[in-house]
């Protein structure tokens, strides 16, 4: 009764967490970062990624989480209204298939372009999972910054904050322990 006690304790600590750390902001009053590195998995994230570098807020932008046969142009058809994006600025890394892959590749990329401030970009709802993995895989002297991805046209659901919480929750305890290694 005491461990189920608990895990209700953590539960409702951790959703609240999931839901109001961290909030929208306004992509004119961001600062400006060497890379971004914005997460797949939801439709508008590389979209909005590419509005904050046409936006001179970026100079290289890491889209983690790719599936390994996908080009560009399939992700992204419309980079040709974009035409102060350059395509060699984008990396497209093709390793990940989760959160803590997506920090750990990332890093490698940030590593190589030299990147000592970044800009993570993803979900409202993963974004506090997000920024936990990136910050604990991440050396300190790089400065990770949000820009939380909402979605005006699809509410979360009850199950999807269900869902992130036990996934938060998980990697709170994997992260961790990582952390410590």
């Amino acid at each position: 009764m005491v461990l189920v006690t608990l895990f209700i304790v953590l539960f409702i600590a951790e959703r609240s967490y999931v839901l109001q750390t961290f909030t929208k902001q306004n992509i004119n009053e961001l600062s400006i970062s060497h890379c971004g590195v914005v997460l797949t998995g939801a439709p508008g994230r590389i979209q909005e990624a590419f509005e904050v570098m046409t936006r001179g807020k970026i100079d290289k932008l890491i889209i983690s989480g790719v599936y390994k046969d996908t080009q560009l142009r399939e992700i992204f058809p419309q980079l040709t209204e974009y035409p102060d994006v350059k395509s060699e600025n984008i990396i497209l890394e093709k390793i990940s298939e989760s959160t803590l892959q997506n920090a750990e590749q990332s890093l490698f990329w940030v590593k190589k372009l030299n990147c000592k401030t970044v800009l993570l970009m993803t979900s409202h709802l993963h974004m506090y999972r997000a920024y936990r993995t990136f910050r604990a895989s991440f050396p300190v002297d790089i400065e990770i910054s949000t820009y939380s991805i909402v979605n005006p046209a699809k509410a979360d659901s009850e199950f999807a904050i269900f869902f992130e919480t036990i996934k938060s929750l998980f990697y709170s305890i994997i992260v961790k322990n990582l952390s410590n290694i």
